[in-house]
């Protein structure tokens, strides 16, 4: 009998098309008016129809870059325009996803469905709620009053993209509560979001103590009970992948719902009277992965999963044959159609990406098969062709990963998520069952949890890697493509060389004699890293405090590994605020054993003090503390530790929050140790420094700021920025540039990079 063949339009060489022209698009710093993408777009769609063979790939890719340009200006036109930033606008809007709770305060996203700004309706608004949180459920209707700005973050070498991540999710705006006693509940929760929220809750509730954390995760995608500690463990062990519902789930939560149907038609007979059994199979399966998706919240890599799935199914509907190859290809043109931005997340390419190496190199084996041969093969499949993307991404490789993978997977896969999926069943007839469920699989992902400790402490377990570029990352997937191609192929053994340059890449540190500056983009906070040759110095680690986020764990740490600092020398800490201390414990959890230094009255047993007149050289740079003096009494900002960084005649200040009355001591003690052609502006640019004889001091040719966006303390101020320039000096903003690095040697002071001006993005602020 001859079955039908999948229509040409939609194969695999079309999907991979309209991949690569979405993708194009992301790198553009700047997209077109939408009525000339919208053209395009109609163009492409003209020519794809009618032209055949090859000519119809070109179609495909320009579909791909017109629909990725119209939907990227289409949410850019949503976003709230800068001009009204700090606005404070009515919003009535249903709670999507999950809230995060921290201390003393709420962050969560509220749908917007009406609201004075029309572009903001249909969008998504991420707040937060600080002091007294009420009881904000998931599905919720609200009417509050929120003050709004752009999403806008901080932009570092190794750290995420927050307005990349704002984008792809559709977030239109972030802010905060306002006047909270206006906030009103117009409709109780309700939804998948609410149903979740309330299954987690038993879940805890079953598991005291956090134990459940895991189960909550597996069962309805709940990450929020795991803390950093945790995520730190799971990126060393390779199994990130597996905690929260991934599609490999979804897929065998699939054939769980295909034999259940199967069981039942045997049970039953006389059904096949009213559908058959293959088409019944496909039903079930197709049902049983679209409520495990739903629990997990729609999450990308599932919904990947259920649309290959629905593809699947409706050939065996329709009678029609059709591979997994076509499934594949089906559902990336589906989901690139939905939304092309999609492309923007990471787990999307490894998503796609992993079911395509699996599909090309690994056949179908028809009984006789050793199931642990395939499981094997792959791991290895998957370790190969997707670790270029995974360094990419998280620079970051795992050396135990795969032998955590060959025991994690299958303990996760087969024994914790059908024991959670029990439990679910259970839940709503019979509570104890579904403790039990619960209890057994907590029990099982304790062991593996001790196991995957060990593992974690083994030398390589957290391999770090510097920064590297676009071509790196192309050569390192022709390498992987090479490495997966038959065992006859010759010269195998040289395809490991082009992986060097992602692996192994030249961090870029400077000769004898220099300095590199670094300056983070860290908000209302400071860190700086000096490097030279073969030493690194950290001075200040960034903010973090209690409700707020904690810059050390999620961007100095990651600057320093993308940076290639495998080893501090030393930690400065200027003084105890926790805008300049706040991420002292993340980073010695990066880098235990650092020596750390810090004002006497501030620094803790086992610190060294910051003292003037400490003095020593590296590499031809010299370092010298210049405040504050020995037996200075603690006076938080004006204990500042000041640090000047001389190399090849240059110099840079790090002064620190020091106000005037410490200017002034500096000066009386000598304005020629003030002299630096690079300088921090003391206390963030704020009026109580920056003096005008401390200005004229320095003879400063570059001043940066380290300030937020929009920074909440106005700061820098006007006065001080004018005051700097009209002494000659150039002024940038860490908010506005993102992280800067500068270096000092005999040529001069050279600005080396500015990240928002070295990558502009469609979607970035312009520096």
């Amino acid at each position: 009998m001859r079955t039908a063949t999948p229509s040409p339009p939609l194969g695999l060489g079309v999907a991979v098309a309209m991949l690569a022209g979405a993708t194009v698009a992301q790198v553009f710093p700047w997209l077109p008016p939408l009525p000339a993408s919208g053209a395009l777009l109609a163009l492409a769609l003209v020519g794809f129809v009618v032209a055949p063979g090859r000519p119809r790939l070109l179609a495909a890719l320009g579909v791909g870059v017109a629909w990725a340009c119209l939907a990227g200006g289409w949410r850019m036109q949503q976003r709230l325009p800068e001009s009204l930033a700090g606005l404070d606008v009515d919003i009535v809007g249903r709670v999507v996803g999950l809230p995060q709770r921290g201390e003393g305060s709420l962050r969560f996203d509220l749908k917007v469905e009406q609201s004075a700004l029309p572009q903001l309706r249909g969008g998504i608004v991420r707040l937060g709620w600080y002091g007294r949180v009420p009881a904000i459920l998931p599905g919720s209707r609200w009417q509050l009053v929120a003050r709004l700005k752009p999403p806008h973050g901080t932009l570092d070498p190794g750290g995420g993209d927050s307005e990349k991540r704002s984008l792809a999710q559709g977030v239109v705006a972030t802010g905060s509560v306002r006047e909270p006693r206006r906030a009103t509940v117009l409709s109780p929760a309700r939804g998948v979001d609410a149903w979740r929220d309330a299954v987690s809750g038993r879940i805890a509730r079953a598991l005291p103590g956090g134990r459940g954390r895991f189960v909550q995760a597996l069962a309805v995608g709940d990450t929020r009970g795991l803390d950093d500690r945790d995520w730190e463990r799971l990126r060393a062990t390779g199994l990130t992948h597996q905690i929260a519902i991934s599609g490999f789930h979804v897929g065998m939560v699939a054939g769980l719902g295909a034999l259940l149907a199967r069981a039942v038609f045997a049970l039953f007979p006389g059904l096949g009277r009213c559908i058959a059994r293959p088409r019944a199979a496909a039903v079930g399966a197709l049902l049983a992965a679209g409520a495990y998706t739903a629990a997990a919240g729609f999450a990308l890599p599932t919904q990947r999963t259920l649309l290959m799935i629905g593809m699947v199914a409706a050939a065996r509907l329709a009678r029609r044959a059709g591979s997994a190859t076509e499934g594949l290809a089906l559902a990336l043109i589906v989901l690139l159609a939905r939304d092309p931005l999609c492309v923007l997340a990471p787990g999307f390419w490894l998503s796609f990406l992993g079911v395509g190496w699996l599909l090309w190199c690994l056949p179908v084996e028809r009984g006789g098969g050793i199931p642990w041969r395939g499981f094997l093969r792959a791991q290895g499949v998957a370790l190969v062709g997707l670790l270029p993307l995974s360094v990419w991404f998280f620079g970051q490789a795992s050396l135990p990963g795969p032998l955590a993978n060959l025991i994690g997977v299958p303990v996760i896969s087969l024994v914790v998520v059908p024991l959670c999926l029990l439990g679910l069943a259970f839940n709503p007839v019979n509570g104890a069952l579904a403790s039990a469920c619960w209890q057994a699989a907590a029990s099982v992902m304790d062991g593996l949890w001790s196991l995957l400790g060990w593992m974690a402490t083994w030398p390589g377990a957290a391999l770090w890697l510097p920064e590297a570029g676009a071509w790196a990352l192309s050569l390192a997937a022709i390498g992987a493509f090479w490495l997966l191609l038959p065992r006859a192929v010759p010269g195998k053994p040289l395809a490991v060389l082009l992986w060097l340059p992602l692996l192994w890449p030249d961090p870029g540190r400077p000769p004898d004699g220099a300095v590199d500056v670094d300056i983070l983009d860290v908000g209302h906070g400071l860190a700086v890293l000096v490097t030279t040759r073969h030493h690194a110095l950290l001075y200040a680690t960034g903010p973090a405090g209690p409700g707020g986020q904690d810059l050390g764990e999620s961007v100095v740490a990651p600057a320093l590994h993308a940076r290639g600092v495998r080893r501090l020398d030393a930690i400065y800490v200027s003084h105890g605020d926790r805008d300049h201390a706040g991420g002292l414990d993340a980073v010695l959890r990066a880098y235990p054993g650092t020596r750390v230094l810090g004002p006497e009255g501030w620094a803790r047993p086992g610190m060294g003090l910051c003292r003037r007149g400490q003095r020593w050289t590296w590499d031809g740079v010299e370092f010298r503390v210049l405040h504050p003096p020995p037996a200075f009494p603690y006076l938080r900002n004006e204990s500042s530790c000041v640090l000047r960084v001389s190399a090849a005649g240059r110099a840079a200040l790090l002064p620190g929050d020091i106000g005037r009355q410490v200017e002034a001591r500096l000066l009386s003690d000598g304005t020629g140790e003030l002299r630096a052609d690079l300088v921090i502006a003391p206390r963030h640019g704020s009026r109580g420094s920056s003096s005008g004889d401390f200005v004229a001091a320095t003879q400063a040719r570059a001043v940066v700021f380290a300030t937020a966006w929009r920074d909440r303390h106005g700061l820098p101020r006007e006065d001080v920025v004018l005051r700097w320039r009209a002494a000659g000096a150039d002024t940038l903003a860490t908010g506005d540039s993102g992280a800067l690095r500068y270096r000092l040697d005999a040529a001069g002071l050279r600005l080396l990079s500015a990240r928002r001006r070295d990558v502009p993005r469609y979607w970035r602020a312009p520096p």
